[in-house]
């Protein structure tokens, strides 16, 4: 087992006056996937935003490499790629234009493999394409582009796979299992049935007591 990256220790957090988890513990190694597992409306993507330092309404500790993450957030965020439900995409701009303002906002990507990043997820001839003549398969796939340019160890991805077809799914697969060989690690949220070769932990939200599984 890789070395320990990521650590939450009795995380709380309510939303309307409904509590979507608490005391809630995990911790993630390289190497490793944890997929979060739940109901929707249990509390699946704002745990993703709050592992993330995306929100900070919740109560409880996060560490990065054994430092709390208020004094490793630089480093942490320099680690980390996050691509949300939602793709992100600027309607305007194209898909080099859009991965091009992304290494702007985040230095672990690398702007030389943007034209490579284009074609790994199957939009070569569309680079020079405003986002929002695109179909919502191939703005996910702007998004995920990312993560052919990235070299951050930390993978947070709430459903990677939406409006992606089979081959997508599993080329996106291959290159997790890439990741993790590398030393990386990956947090997700995915409707869709991941394969048997996937090294993946559970942790399902919504249970009396939160608990992780391995498979």
């Amino acid at each position: 087992m890789g070395a320990e990256l990521l650590r939450a220790k009795s995380l709380y957090c309510e939303r309307d006056d409904r509590v979507l988890f608490e005391n809630l513990d995990l911790q993630l190694n390289a190497g490793e996937i944890l997929q979060i597992e739940g109901r929707n409306g249990s509390g699946k993507t704002t745990l993703l935003r709050i592992l993330s330092g995306l929100s900070n309404h919740f109560e409880g500790e996060i560490f990065w490499c054994g430092e709390t993450l208020g004094e490793a957030k630089e480093a942490f965020l320099a680690e980390l790629v996050y691509i949300g439900h939602q793709p992100g995409v600027s309607a305007q701009l194209t898909a080099e234009e859009n991965l091009s303002w992304q290494c702007a906002l985040h230095p672990s990507l690398d702007n030389s493999k943007i034209g490579y990043a284009i074609a790994q997820v199957g939009l070569k001839g569309f680079e020079d394409v405003p986002s929002y003549q695109l179909s919502a398969g191939q703005k996910r796939r702007i998004a995920l582009a990312r993560l052919y340019m990235s070299s951050a160890k930390l993978w947070i991805l709430d459903e990677p796979f939406t409006a992606i077809d089979k081959l997508g799914v599993a080329a996106k697969e291959a290159l997790m299992l890439k990741h993790l060989s590398q030393g990386g690690s990956v947090i997700l949220t995915t409707h869709q049935d991941l394969s048997d070769s996937m090294p993946v932990r559970t942790l399902s939200l919504g249970k009396p007591q939160t608990e992780v599984a391995y498979e």
